[in-house]
């Protein structure tokens, strides 16, 4: 396969949540062509070509499968070995930036939404060749591909004539057809992992007729589950186990919308072709030794994964410890854990199998139930992406638990997380260290950078999975802070005044005419009552009840009891902290009819640590949504034209930033490089006053090293001054000559492709002390308009700009608007790998920016950007 072929193949979900394959057409297709077309009916070969057109002429098959890939382009899209629909763009005449489209999908598959991913990339394949408008002919009676076009977000103009209808549209993405692509997206992961979650059939191979083994651990506990569906054991030879009635294979059966399969690695792929003959749509592979075990595991994983999406079949695993669903009408537990979770409206991904037992064993300790659990383990397939994907519109779930180890598609995870946390509460555990090898090639954020990435997408990072309990019982159906004002009730003044002292440091004030010491003789009814007091005060929006027995025997059980089943359905979130024995977590009475567990703390750092996250959590998501600008001055066309032809360049070399950037709308203060007696003429040529500045590394911009000189007025006072320069950093140096401009803060704005979050925008203030302390903060792109004004607000030092001692602030709307145009820049540049323009001065009246550096690399796609796929 040539590369173009090679990047524009996608396997793709449709509508229906199965999956495709999706790529070029090649010559060697042609009997395929062939046979699909002999299974169109007279109806769609006359909706396609305006007349019966019972055979393809060997000149329009020639035609049809040779492309080269520029002026023409076709796909088709394959399911289980055969061709079931193909789409094609044809240039309109030599070096036209238009292009005739046009589509056809056999019989039994149209309605499942092939067509509209055909145009998704078709215009994704177009648009890199220099094609910008499309233009199609359809029959009138053709309602069904008149639709799709109509329906995939671009401004279409049609007009009748000659009884056709003709349409044509510039083909640029445009916000509405990317938000009609996201929700397409999203519709087909949620379904198909629904479909995983929801089976009325489940199959399970590799369990033993005895009854020992892996295998038959998964059957028992799908019956112990009280599985409301069919279950279906599949043996070679056995006719019943546990218990069940087996086949030997599904093939002869109506086989199942879910397999759950658990034999040795080398029998995966016979199982795995069984389930695509009986029509399965979803696998959970809990056998190991594939990616985990080494390249030969890696190779077998991957040939896995083609059998599966070959036959339009979801994989969850292998190496996974399954999935669960409590719903009373489902009960699945196709998990390694031996019992289903605690029902509940918690979603719950787990990426380890080997940590997802004691996981789900934690959860049912600290009372939190669960609606659903994916474990999915080497993550061949299903992902934490389409688990959120699938929870963002999930009416039995109300908050969303992630363990997390890496991010298979970073760019995706954080605009989906943000998606989804405007709706429904994210709690995470992820690791900020980035592995050794990716710290060799990239500077991105730091621990505190990542953490405010998490934020920035609405997600709440916790460090361990204790504390990411502790915020899933606080968000587990209580409602949210609405501010930042804690009440503390207690028996024991100690606790108050520890409550005091760790609030601030959580973002967290303490409400006024509190803490409330009630006194350690108070009984249990009067503690109680004082908690709803200060539940229903106005002045409050949150409340920590902390209870100590006075003596060891005393009754924090029946405590815990009343306010679990007086505070239910309180306006205000409530965290009970009982300093006693740490196993005694969960309130009695707690049953499947309450799935609001009672936020029961040990300790009063870990209520306060908790309660301030989910507090920032809610102040985050009471802010408005951000919009993305429009910017004048922009030319995209332009900028990629300068990227591909800078990728690969030297990082070093001059100006190769300032022509991308000015594509952007960003001007660079104009500048040029010397050396020896040059050095007087250049700056005579740039025009008088002038600064010079040491051009090479360690040294440029270190004007505390003496390595720059401002404001030089006369061709004297430059020689003067590269003199001076010569004695210190060698003769014949070379220095960037640079016109003066007006003084102000020095500021740093960066891009990098953090490893965690994709292309990320830093932003923080110039000196190298701020870059000892790593003072920068962080967003992900792109960013909207509020993105940008926070971030020119959020590092440490930002008082600078704000007038600090008395200073003149500086002009932040023009650093946000920088900013704004850099995010555009790199969202739509993927082949720039970095930036960084250093410095940036701002002013009152505005900003200059005085270098730019920029690394280019080679054309990788990009995730989460372009046509759909997986």
């Amino acid at each position: 396969m040539n590369d173009v072929s090679a990047t524009r193949a996608a396997d793709v979900l449709l509508a229906d949540g199965t999956t495709v394959h999706l790529r070029p057409i090649r010559p060697q297709d042609a009997d395929r062509i062939v046979a699909l077309h002999s299974r169109f009916s007279e109806r769609t070969r006359y909706l396609r070509y305006f007349s019966a057109y019972p055979r393809i002429p060997q000149r329009d098959l020639d035609r049809f499968v040779n492309v080269d890939h520029h002026d023409r382009e076709a796909f088709v899209v394959e399911h289980a070995g055969e061709l079931i629909a193909v789409g094609r763009y044809d240039r309109l005449g030599q070096g036209s930036h238009q292009a005739e489209v046009a589509f056809v999908v056999e019989d039994a598959h149209q309605g499942r939404g092939i067509g509209s991913v055909l145009i998704e990339h078709l215009v994704a394949a177009a648009s890199t060749e220099g094609i910008t408008e499309f233009e199609a002919d359809v029959l009138p009676v053709n309602q069904a591909m008149l639709r799709v076009f109509m329906a995939a977000g671009f401004h279409i103009e049609r007009a009748f004539a000659d009884g056709v209808v003709h349409l044509w549209f510039p083909i640029k993405t445009t916000p509405d057809s990317l938000r009609v692509q996201q929700a397409r997206e999203q519709r087909a992961e949620a379904r198909s992992i629904a479909r995983l979650l929801n089976p009325k059939k489940v199959a399970v191979f590799g369990a033993r007729a005895r009854g020992t083994g892996v295998g038959a651990a998964l059957l028992a506990h799908l019956k112990g589950a009280g599985f409301a569906g069919e279950l279906i054991p599949v043996h070679p030879s056995a006719t019943v186990v546990g218990g069940l009635p087996a086949v030997p294979s599904l093939g002869g059966t109506a086989g199942a919308d879910l397999a759950v399969i658990a034999v040795p690695v080398e029998s995966v792929p016979a199982v795995v072709a069984d389930c695509a003959a009986a029509g399965v749509h979803g696998l959970v592979i809990v056998s190991a030794g594939f990616a985990e075990s080494g390249p030969a595991g890696a190779l077998a994983q991957a040939a896995l994964l083609r059998a599966v999406r070959d036959h339009g079949m979801r994989l969850v695993g292998p190496n996974c410890l399954g999935v669960a669903n409590t719903d009373p009408g489902i009960r699945l537990n196709a998990t390694l854990a031996p019992l289903l979770p605690r029902a509940g409206r918690v979603g719950f991904f787990s990426q380890s199998a080997a940590l997802g037992t004691a996981l789900l064993a934690e959860a049912d300790r600290r009372g939190l139930g669960l609606s659903t659990f994916i474990s999915a383990g080497n993550r061949a397939d299903v992902s934490g992406n389409d688990a959120l994907q699938y929870w963002r519109e999930d009416p039995h779930t109300d908050a969303v638990l992630l363990y997390l180890e890496t991010f298979g598609n970073p760019r995706k995870f954080a605009r989906i997380a943000r998606e989804l946390a405007r709706r429904k509460p994210v709690a995470a555990v992820a690791s900020p260290v980035r592995p050794p090898a990716l710290d060799a090639v990239t500077v991105g954020p730091d621990a505190r950078g990542v953490a405010a990435l998490f934020a920035n997408s609405g997600v709440i990072r916790v460090d361990t999975v204790a504390e990411l309990f502790d915020v899933g019982l606080l968000i587990a159906g209580r409602p949210l802070p609405t501010g930042d004002r804690v009440a503390v009730v207690t028996n024991a003044a100690a606790l108050g005044v520890l409550t005091v002292a760790k609030a601030p440091a959580a973002g967290l004030r303490i409400a006024d005419g509190y803490p409330r010491d009630l006194g350690p003789s108070v009984n249990d009814v009067d503690f109680v009552r004082a908690v709803h007091a200060a539940l229903d005060d106005e002045s409050v929006d949150a409340v920590i009840a902390a209870y100590a027995p006075a003596l060891a025997e005393g009754d924090q059980l029946g405590v815990a009891e009343l306010l679990r089943v007086s505070t239910a359905g309180a306006p205000r979130p409530l965290a009970v902290v009982m300093p006693a024995d740490p196993s005694f977590t969960v309130a009695p009475g707690y049953g499947d009819d309450d799935p609001a567990a009672l936020p029961m703390f040990p300790a009063i750092e870990e209520a306060v640590r908790a309660l301030g996250r989910v507090a920032r959590y809610a102040a985050w998501r009471r802010e408005p949504v951000g919009a993305l600008p429009e910017l004048p001055d922009v030319d995209t066309a332009r900028g990629s034209e300068v990227a591909a032809r800078l990728a690969g360049a030297d990082a070093e070399d001059r100006g190769q930033a300032d022509e991308l950037l000015a594509a952007y709308g960003i001007p660079v203060v104009p500048s040029r490089w010397a050396a020896g007696d040059r050095v007087v003429d250049v700056a005579r040529l740039m025009g008088l006053p002038v600064a010079l500045k040491v051009a090479t590394k360690p040294w440029r911009h270190r004007i505390d090293l003496g390595a720059v000189r401002l404001n030089l007025t006369s061709p004297d006072a430059v020689a003067e001054a590269y003199q001076e320069l010569e004695r210190l950093f060698g003769r014949g140096v070379e220095v960037v000559v640079q016109s003066m401009v007006a003084p102000g803060v020095a500021c740093v704005v960066e891009v990098v492709d953090d490893p965690s979050f994709g292309p990320v925008v830093g932003f923080g203030l110039g000196g190298e002390a701020a870059d000892l302390l790593g003072d920068r903060a962080w967003r992900p792109v792109p960013l909207t308009d509020r993105d940008a004004a926070a971030l020119v607000r959020a590092p440490r030092a930002a008082p600078l700009l704000t007038g600090y001692r008395g200073a003149d602030p500086v002009d932040l709307d023009a650093l946000a608007g920088l900013l704004l145009r850099v995010g555009r820049l790199v969202d739509e540049q993927p082949l720039l790998s970095s930036l960084t323009l250093n410095p940036v001065l701002a002013r009152p009246s505005g900003l200059a920016v005085l270098h730019a550096s920029a690394e280019f690399a080679p054309h990788q796609p990009r995730p989460d950007s372009g046509p759909r796929r997986l």
